[in-house]
């Protein structure tokens, strides 16, 4: 079957497509056609080309901005996780601190009375008092303690905060990963060759 000069021109455009630019004089020399066709019917492809990357250049923008939705919302999660662990961590230190303040309060409390009664007195009470003073050593030594553990709580959640940082970032790489695949698709569909009816 004799393919029509529309037919030819189409063909060359496809096949020089696929190596360069095809431009009117390339595709003249290839179709074996006038110039005028070569031209006419060249730049029908070309439109027909365009417009095919068109028609599938609206899906990206709903996968873009499905990404960007992803990332939101796994950065809300991953502070809202990080804000809720370091308030829990701040409410129970806070808790602890109070009880062994009042504990504190309630030894220096009975040390000044033992005193007070030694003085009154005039009995030892050195052991009585070494004990006490041991106990608030220890009180210190646990309030040392505690504050050593609120320290590795907020480095914990500093940790968490930059672990959700580095996830937005990844998800962002990814959505710009996946504009560039789009791009590259649209650039194939283009160079695919368009479905033609043989002219009768």
């Amino acid at each position: 079957m004799t393919l029509s000069v529309k037919d030819r021109v189409y063909a060359a455009a496809e096949q020089i497509s696929a190596e360069r630019r095809p431009t009117v004089s390339t595709v003249r020399a290839a179709a074996g056609v006038s110039n005028a066709d070569s031209t006419r019917y060249l730049k029908e492809w070309s439109e027909e080309k365009h417009a095919a990357g068109g028609q599938v250049a609206a899906t990206p923008a709903a996968l873009l901005e499905q990404a960007a939705r992803l990332a939101g919302t796994c950065w809300a999660e991953a502070s809202t996780m990080a804000a809720e662990r370091h308030a829990a961590v701040e409410a129970a230190w806070a808790q602890e601190r109070k009880d062994k303040d009042v504990e504190i309060a309630e030894l220096v409390s009975d040390l000044d009375r033992v005193t007070a009664e030694k003085d009154a007195a005039g009995v030892e009470f050195t052991d009585r008092m070494a004990e006490l003073e041991s106990r608030l050593t220890d009180m210190g030594s646990q309030l040392a303690d505690m504050g050593d553990q609120l320290e590795a709580a907020r480095a914990a959640e500093r940790t968490a905060v930059q672990d959700a940082s580095e996830a937005a970032t990844r998800l962002a790489t990814a959505e710009a990963r996946s504009s560039t695949l789009q791009e590259v698709h649209n650039a194939l569909l283009q160079r695919v060759t368009p479905e033609t009816k043989p002219s009768r």
